[in-house]
């Protein structure tokens, strides 16, 4: 059962502006709530292109998406690979890019892959240390914790997690596994507990949570691939065509914030000028001057949209990406 509550769904959909006849891409398939509105809103000439690494999530999206299935293309990928992908789909071109009208993301884990034990990314169960959102990708966070220098171990988690007792425990972990192989969650949520001081462990939440955060990270090389995944969207959007992004944490939501504001006009005249005479063009606008942020009412329904911020871009007309 892949039961997954879809966070900020009408407005990152709404925030596309959803053309029938246009060209979509859905970054992070995931329970396929995202999906489901954008294809419902596309009409017989209209596109889907739903991307993910996780076979579950695929399996889940072809009953799901079952109604819509003349339009839609789902294919398991990281979204670090967006224009190879949208090229190998014979997507229209210009100038060597692939054009599309909007491009979505709602990054972080989905409900199942926290909630299946299995999984490894969950400290609220017990399972073998895994993480991998891509079952066929070779590191998993059983390697980092068993394998990864302790000055590697306290980067990440102080990095990814902005945990602050990262290198206490990436002490313990080493001084344990010194002893015996790490192999499950459990293990290690005891390992992070002693590592962090009681008074410490008594606040913010599970003591867990960050350091869980920080491995799944590492192991997915999320904020890598977000990086890459969303230079290229910028790349590969028509004119007038947007790209809304959803993040979860900071670390997330700095990288879109950082990476928007690298294509906004920027006028480098001084002050006093009349005219803009400096040349600099921008690709980029934003819809909204700040991010949008879930309703009282969803965070009722779903305590796990409580970080969530949505921002969105529009290519400008006319304008091309580098």
């Amino acid at each position: 059962m892949f039961h997954h509550i879809t966070v900020l769904k009408e407005e990152a959909t709404e925030g596309l502006n959803i053309k029938q006849d246009g060209i979509y891409v859905d970054c992070t398939l995931g329970g396929g709530g995202h999906s489901s509105v954008i294809a419902s809103k596309l009409g017989p000439g209209g596109r889907l292109i739903a991307l993910d690494q996780d076979d579950w999530a695929l399996d889940n999206a072809r009953e799901k998406l079952a109604a819509y299935e003349e339009r839609v293309t789902l294919v398991k990928t990281n979204f670090r690979d967006l224009e190879q992908v949208l090229k190998d789909l014979n997507v229209p071109m210009k100038d060597g890019l692939p054009q599309v009208d909007g491009i979505l993301y709602d990054l972080g884990v989905s409900s199942p892959q926290f909630d299946e034990g299995e999984r490894g990314f969950s400290y609220n169960h017990d399972a073998p240390l895994d993480m991998r959102m891509d079952q066929d990708a070779m590191l998993t966070a059983k390697e980092i914790v068993n394998e990864w220098p302790e000055e590697e171990i306290a980067r990440i988690l102080y990095r990814y997690g902005e945990e602050k007792f990262s290198r206490r425990i990436a002490r313990v972990i080493v001084g344990k596994r010194a002893q015996t192989t790490i192999e499950t969650t459990g293990e290690l949520v005891e390992l992070i507990k002693e590592g962090i001081p009681a008074a410490a462990r008594r606040t913010g939440g599970h003591p867990a949570k960050r350091s869980f955060q920080a491995l799944r990270i590492a192991v997915n090389d999320e904020l890598g691939a977000f990086e890459e995944g969303l230079h290229q969207a910028v790349r590969c959007l028509a004119p007038g065509g947007r790209v809304s992004v959803i993040t979860f944490h900071s670390l997330e939501d700095r990288i879109c914030k950082q990476i928007f504001s690298s294509y906004l006009e920027k006028c480098t005249c001084p002050p006093d000028f009349p005219l803009c005479v400096c040349g600099s063009k921008g690709i980029l606008r934003l819809v909204n001057r700040k991010p949008l942020m879930p309703s009282e009412s969803e965070l009722t329904e779903n305590s796990r949209a409580r970080s969530a911020k949505l921002r969105v871009a529009e290519k400008l007309e006319n304008k091309s990406g580098g």
